[in-house]
């Protein structure tokens, strides 16, 4: 899971400050490492990047100054390739058709094998990241135009690749066949936008226009748009249901569906499948157990309350590299208000249970702050398979649920209950149709390669 934003200005313009806040609102899909490209006056392609969150890498006073037809940020963490500055994004190469950037959100399942086979006709990488096959695969098609070099690049790819890109001056933006990632275009005025969530658009008062369609590749140059089509036929799409559960922002819309309604939702069939007698309060975990909690709270007619607190400058532990700074932030994240738990059996409601991490120590510190029973619901199913396709889940002994059954995980957490919603809640609650999601991680149902 990366963010991706890029713009396209029918001439010289301050729009550098646009990505940098498009970044900003981005900032939740990746916490490594930020970066830009973009061409100055000459044609010729500049680059800011670094290591840490966006305000850090990015000089946004040097950027204000800046002017540029056309440019692409990104903001990362890493599920294929190190944590490292080699391999933060946009990448960018220079061949005999010209300059290129790239800026990739998802895995490219065959990269491995693609990878193998450039090396052996020559290809040397740079860098460890899965986004550097496209710019060598478009580099061994000599005789195709850049974009046509791209369109059979991308018709090669397996696995999720949102992109963006600067080629021959031009924005380009494309989405895999299946759909895995979200990918939006909007526009303010006469200036277009590419971003990976619609809550990206809002910060530069841009218009939603449309989502990029799978497989489809869009052209933006001079105020225009045009479409073209990836040559590959699919049987069915895989639009991330775990997009919907924690990874977006709940103020973005993907696929027509609002990501808020959809977390609320979830807490109401919550409310339904997992009822709890005994519960005399509800509360969710910040953030993204929150509306699921007021859907539950809503649904089963028990009071909700805002009984945990939030620490507003750490990010999210979910995503953090390594397990002990994982552990860490949760520590110093979360805060419960004792004068509303203690003595009562409450419902804690959150979005998922990936590793375990953040559910056991959020359990303990509500017994800690005086919880008589803990009564712990999960707005999803269990999380019992790998991610391949851009979730830092690469093997199934990361994956709490995968090694223990509900009973064995509600001991291992330490909670009074516990209880999960199925597939099938799931897909009702997204509102699309489940031959449209991708359930892989909840159902074991991968894309058949």
């Amino acid at each position: 899971m990366c963010g991706i934003f890029g713009v396209s200005a029918p001439r010289m313009s301050s729009v550098l400050e646009d990505l940098y806040l498009g970044l900003y609102a981005l900032q939740h899909r990746g916490q490594e490492s930020a970066g830009i490209a973009w061409l100055d006056g000459k044609g010729n392609l500049e680059l800011q990047k670094g290591m840490g969150l966006v305000h850090a890498c990015l000089n946004q006073e040097e950027l204000a100054k800046e002017r540029t037809k056309c440019a692409i940020g990104h903001v990362r963490y890493s599920t294929a390739g190190e944590s490292n500055i080699i391999n933060a994004q946009p990448l960018h190469a220079t061949y005999s058709k010209g300059q290129i950037a790239v800026a990739h959100n998802g895995n490219i399942t065959n990269a491995k094998a693609l990878k193998h086979d450039l090396e052996s006709r020559g290809a040397i990488f740079q860098s460890t990241t899965d986004t550097e096959v496209i710019l060598h695969l478009m580099a061994h098609e000599q005789n195709l135009s850049p974009i046509d070099a791209l369109v059979k690049s991308l018709s090669k790819l397996r696995g999720a690749f949102s992109i963006i890109a600067i080629i021959e001056g031009r924005l380009v933006a494309a989405r895999d066949p299946w759909g895995f990632r979200p990918l939006v275009i909007g526009k303010r005025d006469d200036v277009y936008y590419v971003a990976s969530e619609s809550c990206a658009l809002d910060i530069v008062n841009a218009d939603f226009v449309r989502d990029v369609a799978p497989g489809e590749i869009v052209i933006i140059e001079e105020g225009k748009l045009e479409s073209l089509n990836m040559p590959v036929k699919t049987e069915r799409h895989f639009r991330c249901s775990f997009e919907y559960v924690y990874l977006a922002r709940p103020d973005s819309v993907i696929d027509d569906k609002s990501v808020y309604d959809v977390r609320f939702k979830l807490g109401q069939r919550l409310a339904c499948t997992c009822p709890c007698s005994e519960g005399e309060l509800v509360l969710g975990m910040p953030d993204s157990g929150t509306i699921g909690a007021l859907g539950y709270a809503s649904k089963s007619k028990l009071p909700f309350e805002m009984a945990v607190v939030k620490n507003r400058y750490v990010g999210r532990t979910f995503i953090q590299p390594t397990q002990r700074v994982r552990s860490l932030g949760v520590q110093i994240k979360l805060n419960p208000i004792k004068g509303l738990i203690k003595g009562k059996s409450i419902v804690v409601v959150d979005d998922s249970i990936v590793r375990g991490t953040t559910s056991k120590m959020a359990v303990k510190f509500l017994r800690d702050a005086g919880a008589m029973r803990v009564h712990l619901r999960i707005a999803s199913p269990p999380v019992k398979f790998p991610c391949l396709y851009g979730i830092d889940t690469p093997t199934s002994s990361d994956l709490a649920a995968a090694k223990m059954d509900v009973e064995a995980l509600r001991n291992y957490v330490g909670a009074d209950s516990l209880c999960f919603l199925d597939v099938s809640d799931l897909v009702c609650s997204v509102g699309l149709p489940e031959e449209e999601l991708c359930t892989a991680c909840f159902s074991g149902l991968y894309l058949k390669e």
